[in-house]
């Protein structure tokens, strides 16, 4: 077989209510060979795993309209056990972290995330991507 044959890129859901965000993060990951599901808030982007959206990772914002990043965070983790899940916010606080942890996030990325340190983040909590 070919080589790079028979590869599907891995599927990344991002989520967050800025839309120059989105396409920053969308290009992004794109660039680097993911395929890429946006979602403007919580609620569209679990109104989508509900619909059988099945993403190899999820990136979300925590404070957006709707359902916040947290929220979703928690109604995700009853659809999606083991999917790795980043929380991307412009939030440092140590208890918001803390919280995103316990509801089932695999890790935490403050705003803004520069585009290779990003990829690289991705690249860790997604085996073999």
């Amino acid at each position: 077989m070919p080589q790079g044959e028979g590869i599907v890129a891995k599927s990344i859901l991002v989520v967050d209510d800025s839309s120059v965000m989105l396409m920053s993060l969308k290009e992004t990951l794109e660039l680097a060979g993911f395929q890429v599901r946006t979602a403007a808030d919580g609620l569209l982007a679990f109104q989508a795993l509900q619909g059988g959206l099945r993403p190899d990772l999820v990136i979300t914002d925590i404070n957006m309209p709707n359902m916040d990043g947290l929220e979703l965070i928690k109604n995700a983790r009853t659809i999606l056990r083991f999917t790795p899940i980043l929380a991307l916010t412009t939030e440092s606080q140590a208890a918001k972290r803390d919280e995103a942890k316990r509801l089932g996030a695999t890790g935490w990325l403050v705003k803004p995330v520069a585009g290779a340190d990003l990829v690289r983040v991705v690249r860790q909590v997604l085996p073999g991507a």
